[in-house]
């Protein structure tokens, strides 16, 4: 058994130990019932059970957490279109989300794969302040991707 100031108090009967522990005010708490003997502790368990909580919490704070968001553009995408997706794709990086380009191919420009990696080119120079690419672009079907994250 254990006492609330961390001293050893040796292997105690329970009665005598339920004693003590009321003796302090507190609740005898079994915190290893598989040892041999199983090992109590005096304690205020509603206080212990208050700051596991609060630990929960601030880990939960300290977690970042984040979202793919998708912009999709053509191959032959106009000029001021692009810009107005690379806006939309510098505020999700500011917002710390990850940001999935997808060029998409209708018909017969899937023979303009040239183009497709010159605009993921060109969006990774007009990002490439804020975010890195953490996937280049590659092909999977129709559709030509690229992932861009935010710059730890």
């Amino acid at each position: 058994m254990i006492d609330p100031e961390g001293n050893q108090l040796g292997v105690l009967a329970i009665y005598k130990a339920i004693a003590a522990a009321n003796d302090f005010g507190l609740d005898l708490v079994e915190i290893s019932p598989n040892a041999a003997p199983p090992v109590c502790k005096i304690m205020d368990y509603g206080r212990y059970k208050y700051e596991l909580t609060k630990k929960k919490q601030e880990a939960k704070k300290k977690q970042s957490t984040f979202q793919v968001k998708e912009i999709k553009v053509r191959p032959k995408t106009g000029d001021h279109d692009l810009e107005t997706k690379i806006g939309h794709i510098k505020k999700f990086i500011e917002k710390k989300d990850k940001v999935k380009v997808t060029v998409m191919f209708r018909g017969r420009e899937i023979t303009l794969r040239t183009l497709a990696i010159e605009l993921l080119e060109r969006i990774t120079l007009a990002t490439q302040e804020i975010a890195i690419v953490e996937q280049p672009g590659k092909m999977e079907g129709r559709v030509m991707i690229m992932i861009l994250a935010p710059k730890p």
